[in-house]
């Protein structure tokens, strides 16, 4: 936001597979409906919470938008840190196509286990990039294994292969104690800002959750306590945990990336240094 502030021409591109949702607004740490009247934000609020947004689609919808930003002369900032979306712009990655009949019947297994010692054995690369409890992924990379006869780590670059991004790429790095300590902040922050009547009302909407929204980092915590009774402290205490590793897999995937250029932080510089050491980076 600094950044954005900083300059009139700037408007912000969110990629993340979470803020697409309406509805799901505490949980994804979301920008407030103030900071979106100040500063234009595009691919939030995409669809409702029971829909299935993809990265195909939002591959589609990222291009559509970065188009049309530059033919009104603006400068588009991408932000977020979901790194399969990101990924999609920056190299421009083939998305494989569904097999819905593979699909459903790889649905059959209830245990995840299974399925992810499966993919482990089919495609071990593409295991190694997913958490194993993560259904949807699991299943989907199974999905385009078995339906294409390829493995699912090979569309697109592969893991030592960076073709050169289309623009600069700046990312925050944090001593692990302390992002541990903001991560577990963020949820306490969270709870007193209403998530749980969030996750509530998501819950009680006619059309429910869709099953990528229900695996949502917090959500899906905050839904076993809802729906199976797990206690609140055990339910929190998971999703901290939960966190804390996706943001390991999150380091190791951005931290292998030669072409992002890196801004140490100990979550004490303030928003407007950050923002002058980006804008050194992107002018």
């Amino acid at each position: 936001m600094a950044l954005a502030r900083s300059r009139s021409d700037i408007e912000l591109v969110t990629v993340d597979s979470m803020q697409v949702y309406r509805g799901m607004n505490i949980g994804t740490a979301k920008p407030s409906a103030a900071e979106q009247s100040e500063i234009v934000h595009h691919l939030l609020d995409m669809c409702d919470p029971d829909d299935d947004y993809t990265v195909a689609r939002f591959q589609r919808d990222c291009f559509a938008v970065l188009a049309d930003i530059e033919e009104r002369g603006k400068r588009a900032v991408l932000v977020g840190g979901t790194g399969l979306y990101l990924q999609a712009i920056t190299d421009d990655l083939e998305i494989p196509a569904r097999f819905p009949e593979v699909r459903a019947e790889l649905e059959l297994e209830p245990d995840t286990a299974v399925l992810f010692a499966r993919l482990e054995g089919q495609d071990p690369l593409a295991a190694s990039r997913m958490e194993p409890t993560n259904r949807r992924r699991v299943v989907r990379a199974l999905e385009v294994t078995v339906g294409s006869g390829r493995p699912f780590s090979s569309f697109g670059p592969g893991l030592e292969e960076y073709p050169p991004a289309p623009f600069p790429v700046v990312g925050l790095a944090m001593e692990r104690v302390v992002l541990d300590q903001r991560i577990a902040q963020r949820y306490e922050q969270q709870m007193a800002d209403g998530f749980l009547a969030e996750v509530q009302t998501l819950v009680d909407r006619p059309a429910g959750l869709g099953r990528t929204a229900r695996q949502a980092l917090g959500y899906a915590e905050l839904l076993d306590h809802i729906e199976n009774g797990t206690p609140l402290d055990d339910a929190l205490e998971t999703a901290v945990t939960r966190t804390r590793r996706f943001a390991r897999r999150q380091q190791r995937w951005f931290g292998r990336d030669p072409r992002i250029n890196w801004i140490e932080t100990d979550g004490e510089v303030s928003a407007n240094a950050l923002a002058e050491l980006a804008r050194g980076l992107i002018d």
